[in-house]
C-alpha cells in the first residue's frame, strides 16, 4: 500500500502544485484521500496485528518450538487488515469533490479539491457524510494516531512483564535475541508512524478551532505539509523493513539480484544445470537399483560414491 500511495498520490499532488490543475479531475479528488486514510489504516491495524503476535509469542509455552504459521493464515490477516482499512476510508469518496477558483488578478482558473458533501447524495446518505464530516477530527485522532501507539506500548509492557522471569535466561539464547530483534523493530515502526502523523492531528486540531482566522493559502499549505509527511512515512516504512527484519531483507536483495543477472542461458547457468542435473543423478542412484552391467555416471568424476 506505500507503494501505491508513492506511486498514484505523490505525482497527482505534484502536478496540482505545479499546474494548478487536478490530475484526472474529479476521480482524483475522492481516490487520492480515499487511499491516504486507508494507508492509514493498513499501518494501523497492522501495528495493532504485529502487538498481538509479540504478545502471542511471549505467553506461548514452547515459545522457542513455535510453528511457523500457515500462509493461508497470515492471507486471510492482511484481507481483513485491508478490506477494513478500505472500508472504513469509503465516506472519503463521499466528502471530497472537484472545485475551480478563478484568480481576480490574472483570471487563471485554479482547481482544487474542496471537503464538501455532494448535494446529489441521498438524504440519507448526506447526512452520514455530513456526520463523518463533523467528527473527522476526532476519529483521525482515536483511530489512527491514539489507538496503534496506545496499542503497541500496551502489548510491550505486557509482554516484558510477562517475560521478565525469562529474559536472564533467554538473553543469550538465538531466540531471546530474535524475539528482542523483532520487538525493537516493532517499536521502531510506531516510532516513525507517530512523527509522521503528529503533524497532521496537531493542524487538524488547530485549523478546527482557528480556521475562520486562517486565510485559505494558509491551509493549503498545511495540508500539502501533511501529505508530505504521509509520503515521508511511506518511503522510510518498507527501507526500515528491510534493514531491521533480516530475513525480508535478504530475501528482497535476492529477488533483487536473480532479476538483475536475468533469466537468460549462460555459460554459468549451464554448468550450474549441469551439475544439478549429476547431484539428481546421484541422489537418484541412492534409491533406486541400477543393472551391475551398467556402470554409475558418476565413477568418472572421482566421487565418493
Amino acid at each position: 500500500w506505500d507503494f501505491l500511495i508513492l506511486f498514484f498520490c505523490l505525482p497527482v499532488v505534484i502536478f496540482n502544485e505545479i499546474t494548478k490543475k487536478r490530475l484526472l479531475g474529479d476521480v482524483s479528488c475522492r481516490i487520492v484521500p480515499f487511499m491516504e486514510v486507508s494507508s492509514l489504516g493498513v499501518t494501523t491495524f497492522s501495528l495493532c496485528a504485529l502487538g498481538i503476535d509479540r504478545f502471542h509469542a511471549a505467553t506461548s509455552p514452547q515459545a522457542s518450538t513455535r510453528p511457523i504459521e500457515q500462509c493461508q493464515s497470515i492471507i486471510a490477516k492482511l484481507a481483513v487488515i485491508w478490506v477494513g482499512s478500505m472500508t472504513l476510508s469509503v465516506p472519503e469518496i463521499l466528502l471530497w469533490q472537484l472545485a475551480r477558483d478563478t484568480s481576480p488578478v490574472n483570471g487563471v482558473v485554479t482547481e482544487y479539491c474542496t471537503m464538501k458533501p455532494s448535494s446529489s447524495l441521498p438524504e440519507s446518505v448526506y447526512s452520514l457524510v455530513l456526520t463523518y464530516q463533523n467528527a473527522r477530527m476526532w476519529w483521525y485522532f482515536g483511530c489512527y494516531f491514539c489507538l496503534p501507539i496506545l496499542f503497541t506500548i500496551s502489548c510491550q509492557l505486557v509482554t516484558r512483564r510477562i517475560r521478565g522471569t525469562e529474559k536472564s535466561e533467554s538473553r543469550g539464547t538465538k531466540h531471546g535475541q530474535r524475539e528482542s530483534h523483532l520487538n525493537c523493530t516493532i517499536i521502531a515502526l510506531t516510532v516513525i508512524y507517530g512523527l509522521c502523523t503528529t503533524p497532521e492531528n496537531v493542524c487538524n486540531i488547530v485549523v478546527a478551532y482557528m480556521s475562520p482566522d486562517m486565510s485559505k493559502q494558509t491551509l493549503d499549505l498545511l495540508n500539502l505539509i501533511n501529505q508530505f509527511f504521509l509520503f515521508f512515512k511511506c518511503s522510510v516504512t518498507p527501507v526500515l523493513l528491510l534493514c531491521l527484519c533480516r530475513p525480508l531483507g535478504q530475501a528482497f536483495m535476492d529477488c533483487c539480484c536473480c532479476c538483475c543477472e536475468g533469466c537468460g542461458p549462460d555459460t554459468a547457468s549451464s554448468e550450474g544445470s549441469a551439475d544439478s542435473k549429476l547431484k539428481t543423478e546421484m541422489s537418484s542412484s541412492i534409491f533406486f537399483d541400477k543393472p551391475r552391467e551398467t556402470p554409475p555416471p558418476l565413477l568418472a568424476l572421482g566421487t565418493p560414491c
